[in-house]
């Protein structure tokens, strides 16, 4: 075992509070901007630039957040022999289902479902702790392997056709396909097909390696940028070609600016070739730049990226909250916000929100309320380590 210090790597925490930020960005747009009822923000025939990069810098969030949680456990092994390393991967991966089934559930919903779930970003991040779990224990190089083909390789499936509703197709749709199928009443709905994530919280498990303290911190921040700008070329070279990479491959629009949206346009469910290398890229990137980044702003970035559970949480809360307050307030029912978790699920909001201006205002303000929220939190919980149950928030 590695001698590692307990001291938190504030260069991740600033990355990881940066895109739970522009999560909670993407998450306010859902509920108040009035084009969510009407179309998709990535639909080149209605979207703007404007609502296309609100959603478009918001794609930053899962797979940043997959891929740290994978170099976070990482760390926590430095502490741990393997055996408890995998235990603690499978009790907090099935923590993490729970969480999604029962309290994150319910704050997109205000009710709980028991016809209908979702396999959304929190079930994804526990069932890919779970795999971690298993593929730690495998050869390095060979886990690596692994990675790398359920990352780049997952595409190579994508005209691959399952059989309908035999047991084959539903684990198909959990591992590859976005898609709702049966299980018996239940309606289950794969938002976050699993196969890439696994890949990718795995690769972030071996990122982990870049800053024991015995590695040169000029040569991680080479390597950072290296593979950075390479994931940056392989997304020009592979998606400009239109060779693979994509489920649905650019085409020349109207005008540049148009056909620039339709290359950067790329499908997150699940993350493509092409999806991932234009978030992980720039990640990266950002990774290296942060490490002697510090001022006012990133000290607010650092706070929320300590806890981003708790922010996630609390945050769904807050918004869905003031959303219902902003519906009573244009002249809608109580009714037509609480159930729904997006405007679009609810044809009775037909007319509801607001515009983009406003949309970031709603942002802005959200983020002022939560943050000392965060911060009090934070702090509680580094002045109660004792508390074990507090590693689970």
């Amino acid at each position: 075992m590695n001698t590692f210090t307990n001291k938190r790597i504030q260069s991740i925490d600033l990355l990881r509070g940066l895109v739970i930020l522009l999560m909670a960005l993407d998450h306010v747009r859902d509920y108040f901007h009035y084009d969510s009822f009407m179309y998709d923000p990535s639909d080149l025939t209605q979207t703007t630039v404007p609502i296309f990069f609100t959603r478009f810098i918001t794609h930053l969030c899962a797979p940043v957040f997959c891929f740290l949680a994978g170099t976070s456990a990482f760390f926590v092994g430095q502490k741990k022999d393997l055996n408890s390393l995998s235990v603690w991967l499978l009790k907090r991966g099935l923590w993490l289902i729970i969480v999604e089934f029962t309290i994150v559930n319910f704050g997109w919903y205000f009710k709980f479902n028991t016809t209908f779930i979702d396999l959304a970003v929190i079930w994804c991040l526990g069932a890919s702790m779970i795999f971690l779990a298993g593929l730690i224990r495998l050869p390095k190089s060979m886990a690596i392997l692994i990675a790398l083909f359920f990352v780049f390789g997952h595409n190579l499936f994508d005209s691959f056709k399952p059989i309908p509703n035999d047991i084959f197709s539903k684990l198909w749709y959990v591992f590859h396909v976005e898609g709702e199928f049966k299980l018996g009443s239940l309606t289950v709905y794969s938002v976050y097909p699993l196969m890439p994530w696994i890949g990718l919280m795995t690769l972030g498990y071996f990122l982990g390696q870049l800053y024991l303290p015995t590695f040169n911190s000029k040569k991680r921040i080479k390597i950072l940028y290296g593979a950075g700008i390479l994931l940056l070329v392989l997304f020009l070279v592979f998606r400009i070609s239109n060779l693979y990479g994509d489920l649905h491959p650019w085409t020349k629009q109207n005008s540049l600016t148009y056909s620039i949206l339709s290359i950067l346009k790329v499908t997150k469910y699940p993350p493509s070739f092409a999806f991932i290398c234009i978030t992980i890229g720039p990640a990266l990137i950002l990774l290296a730049a942060f490490e002697n980044f510090k001022n006012s702003l990133s000290k607010i970035f650092i706070t929320i990226g300590q806890v981003p559970m708790f922010f996630y949480v609390v945050h769904i809360y807050i918004i869905h909250v003031v959303a219902i307050f902003a519906a009573l307030a244009t002249g809608y029912q109580f009714s037509d916000m609480i159930l729904n978790v997006w405007i679009p699920f609810s044809p009775d909001l037909k007319g509801y929100g607001f515009s983009l201006p406003i949309v970031y205002l709603v942002w802005l303000g959200i983020l002022v309320v939560l943050y000392p929220i965060t911060k009090k939190y934070n702090r509680y919980k580094k002045d109660n380590k004792d508390k074990w149950w507090l590693s689970y928030l």
